[in-house]
């Protein structure tokens, strides 16, 4: 097998890389590491993202592998969500991301208050 090399434009690892690196995809498998949710759950957890981002979204999670969709004969049908085995491998790295955010958010902001002043 060819050893993968994201810098070429043809290596398919830049799918996976253009869905963990989507700030949808952070915070949704942020909220599903703690348990299934169902979909408006989601979407009330997660102030401004659309229904159509929300499912475009959970499409393209579960079509990787990093998701799985669950529906139930009730009327009308509930459908759950859930982080598969494959989705935890990456919570942690994820998490990381989404704290260093947290923590940096302030120099962050300074810099670009400094790059707007001189530009």
């Amino acid at each position: 097998m060819k050893i993968p090399n994201p810098y070429a434009a043809t290596c398919p690892t830049r799918l996976v890389l253009d869905r963990v690196a989507d700030k949808w995809t952070v915070l949704i498998l942020g909220l599903l590491a703690n348990g299934p949710m169902r979909f408006n759950q989601l979407r009330r957890q997660i102030e401004g993202l659309s229904q159509k981002m929300l499912s475009q979204t959970l499409k393209s999670l579960e079509r990787d592998g990093l998701i799985s969709r669950k529906a139930f004969p009730t009327v009308p049908v509930t459908v759950e969500y859930s982080i598969t085995p494959l989705g935890q491998t990456l919570t942690s790295t994820l998490d990381a991301l989404r704290t260093w955010a947290e923590s940096h958010i302030g120099e962050v902001l300074d810099a670009q208050k400094r790059y707007d002043t001189v530009a």
